[in-house]
């Protein structure tokens, strides 16, 4: 049984939700599973634009027979080769034996990579601002290397100013009926699993997201068709979502706000940072998280981290280096190419060690990251003699905000 969604008189969402998988390219949780979009434009000649993972084939396959009410379909354009979109291709290529395949030199690469059957005589190799005629509807082809893969291209509908972007303007979460973005609380309900998506996913790459800006500014955008979660339609929606990702692919704070995150084996280290963050908010400062990484996932905590202009570390020496937990959450983070923020150091040790040194030099590695005051060393445990260092800290982070 189909399940599809008419977008216009001859486009069509085939895509399927997945409320099962658990986790995003086995990495990122999922509570909410995960939307793999797909389209089919219904022209003078057909056109599917990406698949679907392979474990979803069968939905997939459906919607697709429905949308086409009989026809053959005649174009699939592949704007993103992982597997969760280009796992259903060898499935649809079986079946519609006519179908030409479209997609640049990498994209074709990476599909001799994965599949084994020989598909090379249905390539329609496309460069840098093709087009393909389909009847009333022009696709034209632009390259966006490594927003998020190294073959990534999105396609733009001339005629009806669709932008179908690929990963970008993504979100992570099945899609409960409502396509559209307009259609829900997006902002409440949905905005911080865009950014948990853009951080986690792409967020390395933002100069390459910036060099895609360059090609869309000369577009006009009236609706935005990611591979992952919602639609976006009204021009309130699609500039949010464009104006997001200039924020995110500068490295630029959204807010300024103040992120706590600590590692603690006893508890003495985090109640430090709750004594700090209780300090903070009797100053007024009202935008404060706080994250044990022991017991958060730090897909959640690093896109904070990026969402806020100052980032208070409480880290520990653990058998004389730096808290194992915490090596790996700053190293994750610093590989997301975090910088241009104002941090802090909390550390804690009960003898020698090298934690400080170790986690200053992996600040040192990315650029920007600006300490704004001296770090407050603790032996074991604050005493109240030591307040007034707390003190001195919090008072220099707010007037370095």
């Amino acid at each position: 049984m189909h399940n599809t969604v008419k977008l216009s008189e001859n486009l069509t969402w085939v895509g399927v939700s997945d409320r099962r998988i658990p986790r995003f390219e086995n990495i990122f949780p999922l509570t909410s599973g995960v939307n793999y979009n797909s389209y089919l434009i219904t022209d003078e000649k057909t056109c599917l634009l990406d698949t679907v993972d392979p474990d979803v084939s069968e939905q997939f396959i459906d919607n697709i027979e429905h949308a086409l009410g009989g026809r053959q379909l005649d174009y699939l354009v592949i704007n993103h080769m992982e597997p969760d979109h280009c796992g259903s291709i060898e499935r649809v290529t079986q079946i519609y034996p006519e179908l030409k395949l479209v997609g640049n030199s990498k994209t074709f690469a990476f599909l001799e990579q994965f599949y084994e059957s020989d598909l090379s005589e249905r390539y329609i190799l496309v460069k840098e601002g093709q087009e393909l005629q389909l009847g009333s509807h022009t696709l034209r082809f632009l390259l966006a290397p490594l927003v998020h893969w190294p073959e990534v291209m999105v396609t733009y509908d001339v005629e009806h100013k669709i932008l179908f972007s690929a990963d970008a303007f993504g979100n992570f979460g099945a899609l409960n009926g409502n396509l559209y973005a307009d259609e829900v609380d997006y902002k409440k309900d949905w905005l911080d699993e865009a950014r948990r998506y853009y951080i986690n996913i792409v967020g390395r790459h933002g100069r390459n997201v910036q060099n895609l800006f360059k090609k869309l500014d000369t577009l006009e955008i009236d609706m935005i068709c990611s591979l992952h979660g919602h639609i976006y339609r009204t021009p309130e929606d699609v500039s949010m979502m464009i104006e997001k990702y200039r924020t995110w692919s500068a490295f630029e704070p959204e807010r300024s706000g103040v992120v706590l995150v600590y590692s603690t084996m006893y508890g003495n280290t985090e109640l430090v940072m709750n004594i700090m963050a209780s300090k903070l908010a009797a100053k007024g400062i009202q935008d404060i998280q706080m994250y044990d990484v022991a017991q958060t996932d730090f897909s959640y905590i690093i896109p904070r981290c990026h969402q806020n202009s100052h980032i208070i570390f409480g880290i520990q020496n653990y058998n004389t280096t730096l808290y194992p937990t915490m090596d790996a959450f700053i190293r994750e983070l610093l590989h997301t190419n975090f910088q241009n923020r104002k941090v802090g150091l909390v550390c804690n040790s009960s003898w020698g060690g090298r934690a400080l040194k170790e986690f200053q030099e992996y600040l040192a590695s990315n650029k920007g990251l600006e300490e704004f005051t001296e770090p407050l060393n603790i032996l074991s445990a604050l005493k109240p003699d030591q307040e007034a260092l707390v003190d001195e800290f919090v008072d220099k982070l707010i007037a370095s905000m």
